[in-house]
C-alpha cells in the first residue's frame, strides 16, 4: 500500500513577473470600451479593491500579494520534501495548449518522458519581464513518469471512468502553464535548476464551453453580447470528483510514495462575466471554502457545470479531483489558506491533506 499526501496551490501566471505588472489583467480589461465607464472607476469599486489599486496601479499591493503566495507555496514545498514523494500526481488545467480544435479531452494523462519546458512563455505572450531577470527563451526540465502514467490510466479506465492519455506534447506551442507553473512556484529560487520530483499531469478541461470559444483566454464583451459560438460543456464537477476517487483507489494499491497535488485559483475575474472581468466571485469562493474547511463534499459534488462557469471558477475543477482523492483515501485536512484579492484576478487557495 503506498503512502499519500494531498496538496492543494496556485500556478497563477503574473506570479512569474514583477511586481509593476501582476496587475496586467485589470489593467488590460479596464481598456474595454464595452464594459461600463461607471464600473471600471475605481471610486465605485470596494474599500479593498480600491486599497489594493490605491495610485500605484496595484504595485505596492502586489509585493504584500507576492509575499503572502510565497509563504503558502513554501509551506506546501516543505511538505513535499517531508513526506519525499517518489511522484508528484498534479490535476491541472489545459488552457487551448496541447489540446486545441483537433480534440479536447475531459481528462488526459501526460504519460511523458522527461520533457523541456518553456516557463515564460505564458507572460512573454502578452509582452511582459520575468520577475528573475533571465532570458524570456529560459527552459527547464521537467521530469516526467511515464510508466506511472500507463499505471494510471490503465487503472482509472479499468475503474470505469473514461480517461484519455498522451505520451507526446504538442510540438511548436507552450507546455500546459498550470504543470510548468507548479514546478516554478514549489521551487521559486531555483528556477532552470532540477526539481527533485518527477511529474504526472492529468489534463482536465477546465474551460469546457470557452475552451476554443474564448482560446482559453480573456473575450471582450462586444464578442460577449454578440453571441459566442460556445463549444460543449468540460466534465461536470461529480465526474472530477469520480476521477479523484479513482485515482485515489489507484494510487492507495501501489507501493510508490504519492503526492496528489490540485494546481489552480480558484474564480477567475476574467471568466466572471457578472462581474464585468474586473473581480473574482469571492462570495462563492467562500462558501466552497467553508464547505471544505467543514469537511462537507456535498456542495462541491452538487454543483453543477453551469453554476462553475456563471462564477469563473472554472479551474476549480482540479480540486473537485483532489478532494475525491482525499474522501477514497481518507486524508484529513490539516492546513489551508485562502487568499482573497480583488485586483489580481483570482482568489487563491492552499492545502495539505495528510
Amino acid at each position: 500500500m503506498g503512502d499519500v499526501i494531498g496538496l492543494g496551490m496556485t500556478h497563477y501566471p503574473l506570479l512569474l513577473g514583477p511586481d509593476e505588472t501582476m496587475a496586467a489583467l485589470l489593467s488590460s480589461t479596464l481598456k474595454d470600451p464595452d464594459i461600463p465607464a461607471e464600473e471600471k472607476d475605481p471610486a465605485n469599486w470596494s474599500e479593498m479593491a480600491r486599497r489594493e489599486w490605491s495610485d500605484d496601479n496595484g504595485t505596492a499591493a502586489a509585493a504584500e500579494h507576492r509575499a503572502t503566495l510565497r509563504a503558502h507555496l513554501d509551506r506546501v514545498r516543505a511538505e513535499l520534501d517531508e513526506f519525499q514523494p517518489d511522484v508528484v500526481l498534479v490535476w491541472g488545467d489545459d488552457q487551448y495548449e496541447n489540446f486545441r480544435e483537433e480534440v479536447i479531452p475531459s481528462f488526459c494523462v501526460l504519460a511523458y518522458d522527461d520533457t523541456e519546458v518553456d516557463p515564460f512563455g505564458v507572460i512573454t505572450k502578452l509582452g511582459l519581464p520575468n520577475a528573475w531577470g533571465l532570458p524570456n527563451d529560459q527552459s527547464f526540465t521537467m521530469r516526467g513518469a511515464p510508466d506511472f502514467g500507463k499505471q494510471v490510466a490503465t487503472a482509472v479506465l479499468n475503474d470505469g471512468v473514461d480517461i484519455a492519455y498522451s505520451y507526446m506534447p504538442r510540438p511548436g506551442t507552450n507546455f500546459p502553464h498550470a504543470f510548468a507553473n507548479t514546478q516554478i512556484f514549489l521551487d521559486y529560487d531555483n528556477v532552470g535548476k532540477e526539481f527533485p520530483y518527477p511529474i504526472l499531469p492529468i489534463a482536465v478541461n477546465c474551460y469546457g464551453e470557452h475552451v476554443i470559444a474564448r482560446r482559453g483566454g480573456i473575450a471582450r464583451f462586444a464578442e460577449i453580447q454578440a453571441g459566442e459560438d460556445l463549444d460543449p460543456p468540460g466534465p461536470t464537477p461529480a465526474r472530477c470528483y469520480e476521477l479523484g476517487r479513482a485515482v485515489g483507489r489507484m494510487v492507495r494499491e501501489s507501493d510508490l510514495r504519492v503526492a496528489l497535488v490540485a494546481s489552480s485559483s480558484w474564480s477567475h475575474a476574467f471568466l466572471y462575466d457578472e462581474g464585468w472581468h474586473l473581480r473574482p466571485d469571492t462570495e462563492s469562493d467562500r462558501a466552497l471554502y467553508e464547505a471544505m474547511v467543514a469537511d462537507d463534499h456535498e456542495p462541491w459534488v452538487g454543483r453543477t457545470s453551469q453554476e462553475v462557469v456563471h462564477s469563473g471558477q472554472h479551474e476549480i475543477l482540479n480540486w473537485h479531483c483532489l478532494l475525491g482523492a482525499t474522501r477514497e483515501l481518507g486524508l484529513q485536512l490539516e492546513w489551508s489558506e485562502l487568499v482573497e484579492t480583488e485586483i489580481f484576478n483570482s482568489n487563491k487557495a492552499f492545502a495539505v491533506y495528510k
